[in-house]
Formats: C-alpha cells, sequence, structure tokens
C-alpha cells in the first residue's frame, strides 16, 4: 500500500492510495467520517432565557457548531473514570455565553461564547440566535468528545470521498479528432492538439463516459477504465481536527479494531 499526497492545506486534503481493493478504501473513508472522535456541545444548563427560542432548539444548535478538538488533552467520558454527570476538566470542556439586547435588536453568535481552555468554536461568525430589546440568555455549554455514529454533531469531515483512478486510451489510427469529446466533457480531460485527440488531465475525469458516448465512430477510439486497486481521496474537514489528523486517527482506528478482532479469533 501507497500514499501520495496530492493536495493539503488546512481544510482540505486530496491524496492518491494504491495498492488496496473497495473494502480498505471504505473502511478508510466510513472511519473517517464516524469513528474519529471530536468535540461537541453535549449538555447546556439553561440559566436564563427569556427569547422567543425554546430552550431545546437553542441547545440543539449549540451542539451543531463545530469546535476546535486537542485529542491530546482530552479522553473520552466513558473511559475518564470521573463519575460525574457533566464530566471533568479530564474529558469536558466547558464553555459560556451571556449575552442581552439592551437598546435595539442584537444577533448572538459563535464567537459570543467562551472558553477558558482550548476547545473553542471553529468560526465565531455563526449566528445562534436574535434578541429582541429587554430579551437576554445566560448558559454553560459542557463539550466532550464523540463520534459521528453517535451523532451528525460530532463528524469531523463535511466531505469525505473517494473514486477509482481513472484510465483512459485513446486509438490514434482511428480517431479523427473532431473534438465531439472535448466539448461535451465538463472537465476539461481531452484536448485536440494538432491533429490529434490526447488526454490533458486524466485525474479529473469522473468516469461519467459522456466522451465515450458522444463519439461519432462505433466502437470509439476512446476507452475510459479505472484501476481497481488505485483510489483519489478527498476530505475536507469541518475545522475541528487538520484533515492530514483525521486520516491518521482513522488508521489507528482501524488498526485497533484490527488486533481486536485478530485476538478474538485467536481465542476461539
Amino acid at each position: 500500500m501507497e500514499i501520495k499526497i496530492l493536495h493539503m492545506d488546512a481544510q482540505e486534503m486530496a491524496f492518491l492510495l494504491t495498492g488496496v481493493g473497495p473494502r480498505l478504501a471504505n473502511a478508510i473513508r466510513r472511519a473517517m467520517m464516524s469513528e474519529v472522535p471530536t468535540m461537541a456541545i453535549d449538555d447546556v444548563v439553561i440559566l436564563e432565557n427569556n427569547s422567543s427560542m425554546y430552550d431545546e432548539i437553542l441547545a440543539h444548535r449549540l451542539g451543531l457548531i463545530p469546535l476546535t478538538t486537542d485529542l491530546d488533552s482530552y479522553v473520552p467520558r466513558e473511559v475518564c473514570g470521573c463519575g460525574s454527570e457533566l464530566g471533568c476538566s479530564r474529558c469536558t470542556a466547558t464553555l459560556t455565553l451571556e449575552a442581552e439586547a439592551v437598546g435595539e435588536p442584537i444577533t448572538v453568535y459563535s464567537g459570543d461564547l467562551k472558553s477558558e481552555s482550548d476547545v473553542r468554536p471553529v468560526s465565531g461568525r455563526i449566528p445562534i440566535l436574535k434578541l429582541a430589546p429587554g430579551q437576554r440568555i445566560k448558559l454553560e455549554a459542557y463539550a466532550r468528545l464523540g463520534r459521528g455514529k453517535e451523532h451528525a454533531k460530532w463528524q469531523p469531515t463535511s466531505t469525505c470521498s473517494y473514486k477509482n483512478v481513472p484510465r483512459i486510451r485513446i486509438d490514434g489510427k482511428r480517431c479523427d479528432a473532431c473534438g465531439q469529446c472535448v466539448r461535451i466533457c465538463p472537465k476539461g480531460v481531452l484536448r485536440i492538439d494538432g491533429s490529434k485527440l490526447v488526454v490533458a488531465n486524466e485525474m479529473a475525469c469522473t468516469l461519467c463516459m459522456d466522451c465515450v458516448r458522444a463519439c461519432p465512430i462505433s466502437p470509439p477510439p476512446i476507452a475510459v477504465t479505472w484501476d481497481r486497486t488505485s483510489f483519489i481521496f478527498k476530505v475536507r474537514s469541518v475545522g475541528s481536527l487538520s484533515p492530514e489528523r483525521i486520516f491518521k486517527e482513522s488508521c489507528k482506528v482501524i488498526k485497533e479494531k484490527a488486533i481486536e478482532m485478530h485476538q478474538a479469533l485467536s481465542a476461539t
């Protein structure tokens, strides 16, 4: 198995995974989406709320705000052992929110959540609710580690997908370079170079087969297939963790599950 990074920044990563089958590729995708732990607000103590928003809706909105996550400083509440209903400093981060509209209506944003730890909203511009003059909210929110398989608010990725690596072959002797396939391709995979049809960007191919269907020659001189052991992954983080950390944690989860299964089979 080999991994090649195609693109990576603070929010997105694209990489080429070769030498594996679709089962392992899909296991990695599912692990990145549902098994990598992140922080999210799970308990809210509302001390005061005379706004037009119900307490339950307010708590739900707070839970969906992506939070920065430090996996090295916190442990899941189920393995903490503190026994507290709202957790302790080892498994729980506390955020507070206090806002009041005095002379005119105000919008309360995620940036108004205050935290004494490194766990805070990824963006400070997420609207929570609006307050009319005289309305006030005051609450405490408790964030803990969880996984996407429990609830979508703990899912670390907004996009996580893969596709097989495309393989495009052109029979230059039969192709008359009419350009029909070039015009129909939305990704610019093909182009006319002089009097020849050439592949300009093979990796951008989505395997839609429109170029093959558009060819007026029968059988078409262009063939589009895919490598069944190579995959292009695209991962976009919600901001809780870097895409690189999400991928590494997903591999760690798969390794732990494989060891657990091996031990279970060895015991039988």
